[in-house]
């Protein structure tokens, strides 16, 4: 399962915007078909979306894309218009159950099979945006085709006014939900997926958010602006001093393995075998990150 430290929201309406996309540097891509879209113009946004996911795909980009819900049901004219080759995974909004998304997948299976494509090669994401959804995480996690699940903890959005919650910049208020979305990611085995970010600009604030995220466990975020993506790959990408130290404890274990000793100091900190499988874990993710320091 590919791990995404950035997942950028493009609006679907920007045609234009598209063609910067790759020079963004986001693991992934939303190109979003939901709230930044004008109700009048979501028939001209599908079609801009339809013709860009090949063209992304082509050039190397991750695409997802964020669909409508309806009162009862996710938009069947957007999914039709998305379901193809290039296309990585489909974004839920409101998510209040694992009923939607089994419903859901038999639907994207049988236009997979229709396109002749791989089956269940078309992932999802479903955002927590609901007190019910938040409650049954764990649940939503573990359905077919979830990739990971989104715990948002924007100000003044659909979750704040689900849970009632008063946003602060410390971040209190949302620390269960957030925690208990990790929790239900990780015994899931999908990705927790954090954000979102809205003061764009305030880059520090950004940088505080994400670290503070990035302790909780998630293993990366939904992105609101270009300005955004490197501060937040770095923040989910081990640092050199990370590497330096879990090569070194990997090494140190090794030479005292040797000798027969499997409980040692290292860096004034006991070190056993639980501690070098972390240490392990976090090199092979620098690997598959392809990360250069």
């Amino acid at each position: 399962m590919k791990r995404y430290r950035t997942l950028l929201f493009v609006p679907g309406i920007k045609k234009k915007w598209f063609e910067n996309i790759p020079s963004y540097n986001a693991d992934g891509i939303i190109l979003d078909l939901e709230d930044s879209v004008p109700a009048n113009l979501k028939e001209e946004a599908r079609q801009y979306v339809s013709e860009a996911i090949p063209n992304l795909s082509s050039k190397g980009v991750d695409v997802f894309v964020r669909i409508n819900k309806g009162a009862e049901e996710f938009d069947k004219e957007d999914i039709h218009s998305i379901v193809m080759d290039g296309l990585q995974g489909i974004v839920l909004p409101k998510i209040d159950g694992p009923d939607e998304i089994e419903q859901l997948s038999k639907h994207i299976k049988e236009l997979e099979e229709k396109q002749g494509l791989a089956i269940g090669g078309i992932g999802l994401l479903p955002i927590l945006e609901t007190a019910k959804s938040m409650q049954l995480s764990y649940e939503i996690a573990s359905c077919e085709r979830v990739l990971g699940i989104a715990g948002l903890s924007a100000k003044n959005g659909d979750v704040a006014r689900s849970l009632g919650y008063q946003w602060t910049s410390e971040g209190l208020e949302t620390l269960y939900m957030r925690s208990k979305v990790v929790m239900s990611a990780r015994a899931a085995g999908v990705s927790p997926i954090g954000g979102l970010w809205q003061d764009v600009h305030n880059l520090e604030g950004l940088r505080k958010s994400s670290e503070f995220n990035r302790q909780l466990g998630f293993v990366g975020e939904l992105v609101l602006h270009p300005s955004n993506v490197s501060i937040v790959n770095d923040i989910y990408s081990p640092s050199k001093e990370e590497i330096d130290y879990y090569e070194g404890l990997v090494e140190a274990f090794k030479n005292a393995e040797r000798n027969g000793e499997t409980a040692i100091m290292y860096k004034g900190e006991h070190i056993d075998y639980a501690h070098v499988k972390t240490a392990k874990k976090v090199l092979e993710t620098v690997k598959n990150m392809n990360i250069i320091q």
